[in-house]
């Protein structure tokens, strides 16, 4: 077994990660290895010095990629010559002289508060199962705030109608639990009776969203949802699953929630990738200032 199966089969069975993050980090060792096969001497892996590594970002840069997916291929070298070190299959770290690219700031696209009422609240979805599950999955989504992949991985075991909460499993696997608002179980109700009535009892019963067919529903089908049903009351570029839950973050910190409650909803690690949401709210602020200060829209 070579290195990089090695250190793959260490972060399946012993990290125990996603198969999203799995693959990723397969994906990126694998490109990293192409690059060297191309270079003179045609070195393994383990054996690149941080001059390699360099190169290679560079080489990425040149591409054209992104600089948060540059990043995130210099954070699985960083794992990976990290776990080469503790088993002392190398001497020397190359990743002690590589730093990752600065990222210039993005404020999260969100929708604001109206429209989303206008979505949940006045626009009619089709009168029969499949409406009524593409409106659970907005109001999930927006009501919660949980990630696409949680949402998908959701069990029906996982819900507690009782309790008014959701058990997600998040990112490191990680569970946390997500309170759910009266109307949201009720939703969450009636979808289960239909999705019974509907499948005549065949559906797919381990897990809460199924598709047209019964069956687990996948990332791409709940993508075409939100992205058919946001483009009804927005004209943002961006219409995705992750826009509903920057939406959840921001909606709860312009109304005052603690900003470390929003923190363990969202299932972030720490308070530094929650804080983004206080730039949009400290914006609306500003906004609310400057129109009710008596001197606020005054020249000097």
């Amino acid at each position: 077994m070579n290195a990089g199966s090695d250190f793959l089969q260490h972060i399946r069975y012993e990290k125990r990660l996603s198969h999203h993050t799995l693959v990723a980090y397969e994906n990126d060792l694998l490109q990293f290895a192409e690059f060297l096969e191309e270079q003179p001497g045609s070195i393994a892996s383990e054996q690149a010095d941080h001059v390699l590594v360099r190169s290679w970002i560079v080489h990425l840069v040149e591409l054209g990629l992104d600089k948060s997916t540059v990043n995130r291929k210099i954070a699985t070298l960083r794992a990976f010559f990290g776990f080469l070190l503790r088993r002392k299959a190398i001497a020397v770290d190359p990743m002690q002289k590589v730093v990752a690219l600065k990222m210039s700031k993005k404020l999260p696209t969100f929708v604001e508060e109206k429209p989303m009422a206008t979505l949940l609240d006045d626009i009619d979805f089709p009168d029969d199962f499949i409406g009524l599950r593409d409106k659970l999955v907005l109001e999930l989504l927006y009501g919660t705030g949980i990630r696409l992949n949680e949402l998908t991985g959701l069990k029906t075991t996982d819900v507690n109608l009782y309790n008014r909460t959701i058990m997600v499993l998040g990112k490191r696997n990680k569970h946390r639990i997500v309170p759910l608002t009266p109307p949201l179980v009720a939703l969450i109700g009636q979808y289960q009776h239909q999705k019974t009535s509907y499948f005549d009892g065949k559906a797919d019963d381990s897990v809460l969203i199924v598709s047209d067919k019964g069956v687990a529903a996948y990332p791409v089908l709940i993508q075409r949802i939100v992205k058919k049903y946001l483009t009804l009351v927005t004209t943002l570029e961006k219409k995705s699953p992750h826009v509903l839950r920057h939406s959840f973050a921001t909606h709860l910190l312009n109304r005052g929630a603690d900003l470390n409650a929003i923190k363990d909803l969202l299932g972030h690690s720490s308070l530094a990738a929650t804080q983004i949401y206080t730039h949009t709210s400290l914006a609306k602020l500003k906004d609310a200032h400057t129109q009710a200060h008596p001197k606020g829209g005054k020249k000097e």
